[in-house]
C-alpha cells in the first residue's frame, strides 16, 4: 500500500449533450495530469453528460451514449492515472422504457482498464432551480470503495449538505472524501460551500477535496471554486473562480494513518462585485458560444442598463462580436446621442443609428381613427418599444447574431418592460443584476479589467451615463422615478418581497411606507405573465425569476 498519492483536481467547462465533446475535454485533463505524475483525476458532477441533463435522463439514446462512452474511458485507464467521472447511471436492462426512478446520478471510479466502483448519489436537491427527483432515484446510504489500497469516500454534491452520508462513510472506512460538484453559482455561496465542508470534516475528521465545475448552462453559472480542506479544517488548495483550472495535489499517509495534504495552488477569491461580474462575462460567453451564435445585437440607447451590456457583452466576446444600433425617436435627448457614440467608441464596437420617427408616424396614421379621442398614453410609449424590438429582430434573423435583452431585475419585477419591445431577445446579461448593483457594477468595471476580459481597459463607460437620472426617454422630460421609487428604495422593497418572501407589513417596519410596500408588491404579482414570457438570463441572486421563482399567473392571493 503505497503511503504517497497525487490526486488532481479537473474544474473543466463540460457542456450538455456534448458526449463526445466533453469525453474530449476529460482526455484532455487525463493526460495532462498523467505527464505531471498523477494517481487519480477527479472531474466534476455528470462531467460526462454535463450538468443539470434534465430530461435528457429520459431519453434512451442519452443513457446509451453515456455508458458507451463511460466504458471508453475506462478501458483506457490501464496505465496511467485513474479517473473519476460523473454520469447518468442504470442497469443495462433498464435502459430501454420509460426512465424515471430508473436511473442514478452516479460517479463512476475507473481504473485498471474498468469499472471498478459505482457510487450513486443520495440526496436528489429538489428546490430552487434543481428538480432531480423529477428523473433520478436517490442511491442507498454510500460505503467507501478501494483505489490503489486507498479507501476513498464519494459523496456526491448535495451528500455533503446534510450530515449523513459523511458519517456513513466515516463510519464504514473512508479515509479521504473525494466530492465531485456540479453547484451553481449565487452571490456569496462559494463561502456557504466551504462552511458546510468544514463541518463534514469536523463531524468525520477526515480531509476533503471539493471539485466543482466551471462554465455557464442557460441560465446557470458555474463557478469553480473547487477547494481541499486537511483533517483539521484548514485550506490546502482553493482552484481560481470562473475559469477552468488543473491542479495537482500531493498526499501523504501520516504515522497515525490519516493522510495529509501539502499546501497546493492557494488562488483568493474574487471581491463580491467581481465575481457578479464575471458571472455574467461567463455565463453571456458560454451562452453565445455553446448555442453557436455567431455574436449579438442590442440596441444602445445612452442609458446605464444598454450601457453595462454593452461592455459585458465586448467583455465575454470580443468588440468584433458586439453590434449596437441607437434608434432615436424625437425624445431621445442629445446627451443620450452622444453618450452611446461615446461609449460604442471606447469598446470599439460597430455602432448604427437608424430613427424611428418615420415608423412613429406610421403608426399614428395607421391607429389615427381608432384612437381618435384618445389621450395618448403608455399606448404610444410602448409602439416605440416594439418598433425598436422589431428592428433589432430584423438584423438579428438577417445576419443571424442574436438580440440581447438588456432589461435589468428592478423593471423585470415591477413590469416597467414591454412585451415584444425591449423584452426581444435571445438572453438577457442583466435579467438578475437589480437597478443599484447596475450602477456598482459599472463604477467596479471602470476602475477593474481581468486577464480574460476582450474588452478593452480604463473607464469605458462614460461618467454622465452612470450620473444621469434614468429615463425611458418615450416622451417629454420622462424620468424613471415619475412612476416609481427611488432605485435605492424599490431594490430594497424587492429584495425583502423576492429574496427573502417577506410580508408587505414585515417590509414595511423596514422603514418604508406600507402603500409603497403594497403597491411594489401589486406591481410584482402583476407582471408575472410578462416574466414567463421573457428571455432567460444568468442567475446571480437566491430567487431568480424563472426556475428558482414559480407563482401563479392567475392569483388571488392578497397580502
Amino acid at each position: 500500500m503505497s503511503a504517497n498519492l497525487c490526486i488532481a483536481l479537473a474544474q473543466i467547462n463540460p457542456k450538455v449533450g456534448d458526449i463526445p465533446g466533453n469525453l474530449a475535454t476529460i482526455r484532455r485533463v487525463r493526460d495532462a495530469a498523467a505527464a505531471r505524475g498523477a494517481d487519480l483525476v477527479v472531474t466534476p458532477e455528470l462531467s460526462v453528460t454535463g450538468y443539470p441533463p434534465e430530461d435528457l435522463v429520459i431519453k434512451p439514446s442519452f443513457l446509451r451514449a453515456a455508458r458507451a462512452a463511460v466504458e471508453e474511458l475506462a478501458a483506457e485507464t490501464g496505465e496511467g492515472p485513474g479517473l473519476i467521472v460523473g454520469a447518468p447511471w442504470s442497469d443495462q436492462a433498464q435502459i430501454e422504457g420509460p426512465q424515471r426512478q430508473r436511473v442514478t446520478n452516479a460517479a463512476l471510479l475507473l481504473d485498471e482498464g474498468g469499472i471498478i466502483a459505482c457510487c450513486d448519489k443520495h440526496e436528489l436537491p429538489n428546490y430552487s432551480v434543481f428538480d432531480e427527483v423529477r428523473v433520478f432515484k436517490p442511491g442507498p446510504l454510500p460505503g467507501p470503495v478501494t483505489f490503489r489500497g486507498l479507501r476513498l469516500g464519494i459523496p456526491i454534491c448535495e451528500d455533503i449538505w446534510v450530515p449523513d452520508v459523511c458519517e456513513c462513510l466515516q463510519e464504514t472506512g473512508a479515509e479521504i472524501l473525494i466530492v465531485p460538484n456540479g453547484s451553481p453559482f449565487e452571490r456569496d455561496k462559494s463561502q456557504l460551500r466551504q462552511q458546510i465542508a468544514v463541518a463534514r470534516v469536523t463531524e468525520t475528521g477526515l480531509p476533503l477535496v471539493f471539485v466543482n465545475q466551471v462554465g455557464g448552462q442557460d441560465e446557470l453559472v458555474f463557478d469553480g471554486n473547487s477547494f481541499v480542506l486537511d483533517a483539521s479544517c484548514r485550506l490546502r488548495a482553493h482552484l481560481p473562480a470562473f475559469r477552468e483550472e488543473l491542479a495537482l495535489t500531493h498526499w501523504q499517509r501520516g504515522e497515525d494513518e490519516r493522510w495529509q495534504c501539502a499546501s497546493g495552488m492557494l488562488i483568493e477569491p474574487p471581491s463580491r462585485a467581481e465575481e457578479v461580474y464575471r458571472a455574467l462575462v461567463l455565463g453571456l460567453r458560454d451562452y453565445v458560444g455553446k448555442n453557436g451564435f455567431p455574436g449579438v445585437i442590442l440596441g444602445l440607447s445612452g442609458g446605464i442598463d444598454s450601457a453595462l451590456s454593452a461592455v459585458l457583452a465586448a467583455d465575454a466576446l470580443g468588440h468584433d462580436k458586439v453590434h449596437c444600433v441607437m434608434m432615436p425617436s424625437p425624445y431621445t435627448s442629445r446627451e443620450s446621442l452622444e453618450d452611446a457614440a461615446a461609449l460604442a467608441a471606447n469598446l470599439a464596437v460597430r455602432l448604427d443609428e437608424i430613427s424611428i420617427s418615420n415608423a412613429m408616424a406610421t403608426f399614428d396614421t395607421l391607429l389615427a381613427d381608432l384612437f381618435a379621442g384618445c389621450p395618448a398614453d403608455t399606448t404610444e410609449e410602448n409602439i416605440q418599444a416594439r418598433i425598436r424590438g422589431l428592428i433589432l429582430m430584423a438584423l438579428s434573423n438577417k445576419f443571424g447574431a442574436m438580440v440581447l435583452s438588456t432589461g435589468n431585475k428592478s423593471e423585470m419585477s415591477v413590469g416597467y418592460a414591454t412585451l415584444y419591445g425591449d423584452m426581444c431577445g435571445g438572453f438577457n446579461v442583466l435579467k438578475d443584476i437589480y437597478k443599484t448593483t447596475v450602477f456598482a457594477l459599472a463604477r467596479w468595471r471602470n476602475e477593474n479589467h481581468c486577464d480574460d476580459f476582450q474588452g478593452p481597459k480604463g473607464a469605458v463607460i462614460p461618467e454622465r451615463i452612470i450620473t444621469r437620472a434614468p429615463s425611458a426617454e418615450l416622451r417629454p422630460d420622462q424620468r424613471d422615478e415619475d412612476s416609481l421609487p427611488p432605485y435605492e428604495d424599490l431594490d430594497a422593497i424587492l429584495h425583502g418581497l423576492i429574496e427573502e418572501d417577506s410580508s408587505v407589513q414585515s417590509v414595511a417596519e423596514q422603514g418604508f411606507e406600507e402603500s409603497v410596500v403594497r403597491r411594489v408588491w401589486r406591481m410584482l404579482d402583476a407582471a408575472e405573465y410578462k416574466r414567463r414570457q421573457a428571455c432567460p438570463g444568468v442567475k446571480v441572486t437566491s430567487r431568480a425569476f424563472g426556475r428558482d421563482r414559480r407563482y401563479p399567473i392567475t392569483n388571488g392571493f392578497r397580502p
